[in-house]
């Protein structure tokens, strides 16, 4: 089955980048090598399983246009990012306390990109994706989101909550992101924007996850719906509501472009098990 086979081939090269990371102790310049280097070997490997499974061209990581589109994201995500953290300061959620380190924002740079790029090519180039073809846009949204949501109950400090938030803010905003473009660069860079202005420029907690740092030393105070508790500014309602809106826009977007897919009839599906099974 080409789910599983893409999903694997991915994954497998994800979990060793993984493995590369942490084997170096935390060193900055490593973990950017390592992260950086681990991103481009999961595009690579992605495109060649998917072209060895669909016999196709591979648009959706097409080199053509990927530098600006990526850029378009990661704007789009550090402005998103500084909106919420923002409206989160101004009712006393969030205080700066001092410099972080420009070093080990370094570190947290590579690790973001390794995270960003394995992320988008499992959850959306490849689930998100495939799941479409059978169930239309918006039970594959809703299906992906909420397995993107449940992954993060495995990071530390994770609650259900934060994993719901996660699957309505991110989600469904990255999976829309992908059907507005029908490419992988624009979540991709979305992805990272957030997560880097998250950890390494405000220095404040991802998904659960402690011990990344960034440019400044940031604390969280204040109820968890505003703040977002030990699991971060991700299991804030600012967060949650910046998701929604975005999304929106992206699938309107998808909509107007005539990108949205609809639920196949169940003879349709039937009829396309065989070559889903390839």
């Amino acid at each position: 089955m080409r789910l599983l086979k893409q999903f694997g081939a991915v994954a497998v090269v994800a979990f060793a980048g993984s493995l590369a990371v942490g084997a170096v102790g935390g060193n900055a310049w490593l973990t950017l090598i390592l992260g950086v280097a681990t991103a481009v070997l999961c595009v690579l490997t992605y495109a060649w399983v998917v072209r060895r499974t669909e016999r196709r061209p591979v648009t959706e990581v097409a080199r053509a246009g990927a530098v600006a589109a990526t850029a378009r994201g990661v704007l789009l995500g550090v402005g998103l990012f500084a909106a919420v953290i923002a409206n989160i300061a101004m009712l006393g959620g969030y205080r700066v306390v001092g410099w972080g380190s420009a070093v080990a924002t370094v570190g947290t740079l590579g690790f973001m990109v390794a995270a960003a790029v394995t992320e988008e090519l499992i959850f959306r180039g490849v689930l998100f994706r495939i799941v479409e073809e059978r169930i239309g846009t918006w039970w594959a949204l809703a299906l992906t989101g909420l397995l993107f949501g449940l992954s993060h109950l495995l990071n530390e400090h994770a609650s259900l909550w934060g994993a719901i938030a996660i699957a309505v803010e991110a989600g469904g905003m990255l999976a829309a992101a992908y059907a507005a473009t029908r490419s992988l660069w624009v979540p991709i860079g979305l992805h990272f924007g957030w997560n880097f202005a998250e950890a390494g420029i405000f220095g404040t907690v991802v998904s659960g996850k402690d011990g990344s740092q960034g440019l400044l030393d940031g604390a969280m105070s204040g109820p968890t719906l505003l703040g977002g508790g030990d699991f971060g500014p991700e299991a804030s309602l600012y967060s949650v509501l910046a998701g929604v809106l975005t999304a929106t826009v992206f699938l309107v977007l998808a909509h107007r472009r005539g990108r949205l897919v609809p639920r196949r009839r169940r003879a349709a599906v039937a009829g396309s098990a065989d070559t889903l099974a390839r």
